[in-house]
């Protein structure tokens, strides 16, 4: 077990290292200047180069990257290359507000999609398993942003059930807040739950086939009791792959889910920064996002040693 987890850490230190070179040299090769972009056409060279001995951008490249390094390894992202703000507080102050919208839109995709695809599986072959598998087919097929304005057509605008945009921080007003996250948390976790859905439905539907649940029931369990205290361990473990990847998935999904619902995300900085070519701010909100994805698929891989003794052992599991 533990030599499982030392190794699982050395990759994620390796996968971190390699991204962040290929983030930093990535943005290096693009067209354009920052020092142009920052002070203008017009700026005169010799103001152009005080700005970039001013923010090294006239240094060679490894010494850039490994300053920037040594700042993001102590949680140091630099300074906006445009607006001159410190981009450690913003960055932090936003990537909460992306974390929450994804938790709350993937909590609610797995309180609807566990027993749903459960359903859906023990009941495949009558009309309850065709009606849930094709609704979550469409769901499948329709995309974040237009569930988000759907939801602000007919919930916010016509109804005025709820505020079409906007946050409130948590700690400032905890009701404003679940007012204001509700919307953004369900037009991001509708099309999730349809997704895994169908693949909670497909485990589910492949372990109730496996001779150990047909042992169970000549045992004396119901069909239920089988499914619940044998299978769905079992069907838990390519789960964990499709949520792993759809939560890594829903930290990209939310840069179009804040900009319909006005949230002032990490995905809504993102898209300000590239479009003000602050290449200081995309660099560091990038790897930002490289960071919780490399971390997503750390846990996966924590959870596969959890959900399968074989992993924690290094051997073949005998009946």
């Amino acid at each position: 077990m533990r030599t499982r987890v030392a190794w699982l850490a050395g990759q994620l230190v390796l996968t971190l290292a390699v991204a962040s070179v290929a983030v930093f040299w990535v943005l290096r090769v693009l067209p354009g200047d920052s020092a142009v972009v920052a002070l203008g056409v017009n700026a005169t060279p010799e103001a152009l180069d005080q700005w970039r001995a001013a923010h090294g951008t006239d240094r060679p490249l490894i010494v850039q990257y490994l300053d920037w390094m040594g700042g993001l390894l102590h949680a140091d992202f630099g300074t906006s290359f445009v607006t001159g703000r410190d981009l450690t507080a913003l960055i932090l102050d936003r990537v909460q507000v992306t974390l929450i919208i994804v938790g709350l839109g993937m909590l609610l995709a797995l309180l609807v999609a566990i027993p749903l695809g459960t359903l859906a599986a023990v009941h495949h072959r009558s009309a309850w398993g065709t009606v849930i598998g094709g609704a979550s087919q469409v769901g499948v097929a329709v995309p974040n942003f237009l569930v988000g304005v759907l939801l602000v057509s007919f919930v916010a605008v016509r109804a005025r059930w709820l505020p079409a945009g906007g946050w409130v921080p948590p700690i400032l007003d905890p009701a404003e807040f679940w007012r204001h996250a509700i919307l953004p948390a369900v037009a991001l976790g509708t099309v999730q739950a349809a997704i895994i859905t169908r693949y909670v439905r497909s485990a589910v539907i492949e372990v109730m086939r496996e001779d150990f649940l047909r042992t169970a029931r000549a045992s004396g369990h119901t069909r239920t009791t089988a499914l619940v205290h044998h299978g769905l361990r079992n069907a838990g473990v390519p789960v964990v792959t499709v949520v792993g990847v759809q939560l890594a998935g829903m930290l990209v999904g939310a840069i179009v889910v804040e900009r319909v619902f006005v949230v002032p995300g990490l995905g809504s900085l993102l898209v300000d920064a590239v479009n003000q070519r602050d290449l200081q701010a995309v660099q560091s909100i990038v790897m930002t996002l490289v960071v919780l994805v490399v971390a997503i698929n750390f846990v996966v891989d924590l959870l596969y040693t959890v959900l399968d003794p074989r992993l924690r052992t290094g051997r073949e599991v005998r009946a």
